[in-house]
C-alpha cells in the first residue's frame, strides 16, 4: 500500500503512552511526523490517559479496569491505533482479554479493538506495507554512516512477536548502518516495577546490556520502548559514555527530515 498517493489515506490515532507524554513528548511528535510523511492521516484523541498497565501489573485489577474502559470509550471509533511502545501495545492487544476474562460482553469489544492496535514499526511494515523508507528521505548523506545497534524490548518480541519490522525500517534508512547487538533479545533490567522492587538485579542486567552496547561501538542504541531507553540512557550517562539512546521513531524522523 502506498498511503502517500492514495486518494483515501489510511487513518490512525496515536496512543502516546504515559512515559512519552510526561517525559519524552518529542518521541510522540516524531511518530506523528513520520506517519504524516508516509501519507497517514494522524489524529490525537485529547482525552486519552493511561492504558492501565502499571495497575494491572501490580495486581490492582479493579483500578486497571477503570482506565481500560476509559481507553475503550475514547478509541472505540478509530480506524487504527498506533502505539510507540511494545509494552503498552501488548497491554491493549494481549492483556486486556485477561483483565476482562470475567466480562463476556466487554471481551467482544476488546477483541474488535485488538485487531486495530499496532506498534509503530509493525504498523508501517505490516499495515502500510512500507519496507523501504529511502524514497521518503529528502536529502541522502552519502559522506558518513551513522551506526546504530538495536535492543529488542521484551513485550515487543515476546507478546507481539515483532522481530523483523524494526530492523527492516532501520536497514532501509540511507546513511544508517545497523550493527547487531549480542543478545539483543535479553532484558535491559527495567521491567517497570521490577527495577524498583529488585534494584540490584536490575542494575546488574543493565550493566550487562551496557557492556554489550560498548562492545558494538555504535553511535546510538535504538529501541521501540521509551522505558528501555530511559533505563539504558541513565546507565550510559552515569558512566560518562558517549552513545545516544534513541527511539526508532526519532531515528526515522531525523533521517527523513535531514537537510
Amino acid at each position: 500500500m502506498d498511503s502517500e498517493t492514495s486518494s483515501n489515506p489510511v487513518k490512525a490515532s496515536l496512543f502516546v503512552t504515559c512515559l512519552i507524554d510526561q517525559l519524552h513528548p518529542e518521541v510522540g511528535e516524531s511518530v506523528v511526523s513520520v506517519l504524516r510523511k508516509l501519507g497517514v492521516a494522524v489524529s490525537f484523541p485529547s482525552g486519552q490517559t493511561c492504558c492501565g498497565q502499571p495497575a494491572f501489573n501490580s495486581g490492582f485489577w479493579n483500578e486497571a479496569k477503570v482506565l481500560a474502559k476509559r481507553f475503550l470509550k475514547i478509541f472505540r471509533r478509530n480506524e487504527y491505533i498506533v502505539v510507540p511502545s511494545g509494552s503498552c501495545a501488548s497491554m491493549l492487544r494481549v492483556f486486556y482479554s485477561e483483565l476482562f476474562h470475567d466480562e463476556p460482553e466487554q471481551l467482544k469489544e476488546i477483541e474488535e479493538l485488538s485487531s486495530r492496535v499496532y506498534e509503530f514499526s509493525e504498523f508501517i511494515v505490516d499495515v502500510l506495507k512500507i519496507k523501504d523508507l529511502s524514497p521518503y528521505v529528502k536529502n541522502i548523506n552519502t559522506t558518513k554512516k551513522y551506526t546504530v545497534t538495536y535492543h529488542e524490548a521484551c513485550h515487543l518480541r515476546r507478546e507481539l512477536g515483532v522481530l523483523t519490522q524494526p530492523r527492516t525500517l532501520i536497514k532501509s534508512l540511507p546513511s544508517v548502518q545497523l550493527i547487531e547487538l549480542d543478545q539483543s533479545e535479553v532484558c535491559c533490567g527495567f521491567g517497570g516495577a521490577f527495577s524498583i522492587k529488585y534494584p540490584e538485579i536490575s542494575a546488574a542486567m543493565l550493566q550487562d546490556k551496557i557492556d554489550r552496547i560498548q562492545q558494538v561501538g555504535a553511535d546510538a542504541v535504538v529501541a521501540n520502548d521509551i522505558s528501555c531507553l530511559i533505563q539504558m540512557s541513565g546507565g550510559l550517562k552515569k558512566q560518562g559514555l558517549k552513545q545516544r539512546s534513541i527511539h526508532i521513531a526519532q531515528l526515522c524522523n531525523e533521517i527523513m527530515s535531514s537537510n
